[in-house]
């Protein structure tokens, strides 16, 4: 989660969906922003204290973290986005990732079937922690109720304009993103699944894929 007084506005940071690249093209602004001085104080007393004070906003909290921590009129005067993804495109990014950053959680499961069906599996013990992946994405963006309680929902899918949208919203330029962590060498998503693998997905983030649209054979 990326907060400016300055620019009011609140990025919420759903994991793998290009967050680290507006984050990277966000963060340049943060030393033209007086209160990012006491922020980040506060974030460091935060850190020795093992964030015993909650005085940080974590990396990749849910809107409602914001919503009850910020005093509500301030929270209702930022401009609060978020991107999305494809959640079959999601499952694939996350099975590589775990394959690169935590090999040792694969072993058996070295392939995308098996790996999904592990992951996915509703018995399976809850002290694996996997990735944020698992989560819903529409649950980073609503409070208790499932209202919306953010501003604009961008896409992965088309990054870059959705991202010069939310810096004409905020009148910040809009300089091309760097796609940091991009994968160039995997091809279309669609080719990890089967017919059953994809049912999987679908009914695992049912709520997802009607918030959001997304379709198998869409983007």
């Amino acid at each position: 989660m990326l907060l400016s007084l300055k620019y009011k506005f609140l990025f919420v940071h759903i994991a793998k969906t290009g967050g680290t690249s507006v984050r990277a093209t966000l963060n340049r602004y943060r030393w033209r922003d007086p209160w990012y001085y006491p922020m980040f104080m506060c974030s460091r007393l935060s850190s020795l204290s093992g964030h015993s004070i909650g005085a940080k906003l974590p990396r990749h909290a849910r809107a409602i973290c914001a919503y009850e921590m910020l005093p509500r009129e301030l929270y209702d005067s930022l401009f609060k986005f978020a991107f999305v993804r494809n959640p079959w495109d999601l499952q694939v990014s996350s099975f590589h990732h775990i394959g690169r950053e935590r090999p040792h959680l694969m072993e058996g499961r070295e392939d995308f079937e098996s790996f999904l069906r592990w992951k996915l599996d509703p018995e399976r013990p809850h002290q694996y922690h996997i990735d944020t992946s698992i989560e819903l994405q529409s649950d980073y963006l609503v409070d208790l109720h499932g209202k919306v309680i953010v501003d604009f929902v961008g896409r992965y899918e088309r990054l870059q304009d959705d991202f010069r949208q939310v810096c004409e919203h905020v009148a910040l330029p809009a300089p091309k993103l760097a796609h940091k962590r991009q994968a160039k060498d995997r091809g279309s998503f669609r080719k990890y699944y089967t017919d059953d693998t994809a049912a999987l997905v679908a009914e695992h983030f049912k709520a997802d894929i009607d918030m959001f649209g997304y379709t198998f054979d869409g983007d």
